[in-house]
């Protein structure tokens, strides 16, 4: 259960040289599936494509529910990115792990927490940024004295919260799943015994996993359409 992560130092930053593999890896498969949906687009969907329309149609669904669509088109593509990027991000790392000289180069990027972190800062800060430019400065600062002057600290301090509870439920879940995961291969890798004994076990638990990585994607998805919706609506 012990491992390194592979870290290089850069302009005086450290990078974390698993993260950033597997969040290219993700990146390709995601955008893999994207382009094998939509590559021969027929009027009747069929096989990927049926598949891709009714992430969009889910995707809509979680928007209209927080905001109407006139303003909350505009999210939809980052919706769909978020959706799609954040499952396979959750999932990839679940089939098995590769270490290589006690250093671990495959797993899940979302179970790291600098990666969920940085998403969910990514989120909060668009979310900033299409308030101010939707409402206006003077509007959206309004926001934070409604509706009481004296409760602008507390909604400052409501926003690191928001960014960190986003992140970090991500992070946990997936960690979590990822460590039972690694506690069972090392049980199973004990004896011909021990991997009888594991193996059903395993099994179960990778089968929930990819159950707990869609609920994680789309908790967080929803989530960042909340925040999103509470920015840009005037009765914030």
């Amino acid at each position: 259960m012990t491992h390194e992560n592979p870290t290089r130092v850069w302009l005086g930053l450290t990078f974390n040289l698993s993260n950033v593999l597997m969040l290219f890896i993700t990146c390709l498969i995601v955008f893999l599936i994207a382009f094998i949906a939509t590559r021969k687009m027929q009027l009747k969907p069929t096989g990927m494509q049926n598949f891709m329309e009714w992430i969009m149609d889910f995707v809509k669904g979680i928007i209209k529910n927080n905001m109407d669509w006139k303003t909350g088109g505009r999210f939809h593509v980052l919706g769909i990115t978020l959706l799609m990027f954040v499952f396979v991000a959750n999932v990839i790392g679940l089939p098995f792990s590769i270490q290589v000289n006690h250093v671990l180069w495959w797993k899940s990027p979302t179970a790291d927490p600098t990666v969920t972190l940085t998403l969910a800062a990514m989120v909060v800060v668009l979310s900033h940024y299409y308030g101010i430019k939707l409402l206006g400065l003077k509007e959206y600062g309004k926001g934070y004295l409604k509706p009481m002057p004296f409760m602008a600290p507390l909604k400052v301090i409501e926003e690191f919260a928001n960014t960190l509870t986003l992140g970090l439920r991500l992070y946990g879940n997936i960690y979590a799943g990822e460590v039972l995961l690694g506690l069972l291969a090392t049980l199973g890798a004990g004896s011909v015994y021990g991997f009888v004994g594991a193996l059903v076990p395993a099994l179960a638990w990778q089968g929930f996993s990819i159950f707990i990585g869609a609920i994680q994607a789309f908790i967080f998805v929803m989530l960042s359409m909340v925040y999103m919706a509470h920015k840009v609506k005037t009765d914030h």
